[in-house]
């Protein structure tokens, strides 16, 4: 009785935090679109766009973050469960931009590449076993 209770608070208490962090990053997407599209229009009117384009490509792939890490809390609503698949892809983005950002301005050096290229190995692999385990529990479900 007080365990059904204190979890309905808790489920009450997670939802609402969840709800406001969404709220957030929805707004925080919105006001980078809109940024974006501000940087974009200063890029097209300067003469040159090699030293603009990184931070160009820069902004789309944290906008890419935040859409997929809102993408996570919509499906924990739809199924009271945080999907890893989504997770993971944005940490893959997340890794993705600080390679090209640091390729890009040379400061990489081969150490740090090399424990990039294994974490973004790990963090494939833990992308393609979740999404195998989500079908494995998709089929189960539905067979």
């Amino acid at each position: 009785m007080i365990n059904e209770k204190l979890r309905k608070l808790f489920d009450t208490a997670i939802g609402i935090v969840f709800g406001l962090i969404l709220i957030c990053m929805v707004i925080g997407i919105a006001i980078g679109a809109v940024r974006l599209l501000a940087d974009l229009w200063v890029l097209l009117s300067q003469e040159g766009v090699t030293g603009k384009y990184i931070d160009l490509i820069a902004d789309v792939l944290t906008l890419y973050v935040l859409v997929e890490l809102s993408r996570s809390l919509i499906e924990y609503f739809d199924s009271q469960k945080l999907r890893m698949t989504f997770i993971v892809d944005g940490a893959l983005v997340f890794i993705i931009r600080e390679i090209l950002i640091g390729l890009f301005k040379h400061q990489l050096t081969p150490e740090m590449i090399y424990a990039l290229s294994a974490l973004l190995f790990v963090l494939g692999a833990l992308r393609v076993g979740s999404a195998l385990l989500y079908l494995k529990d998709k089929q189960l479900e539905d067979g």
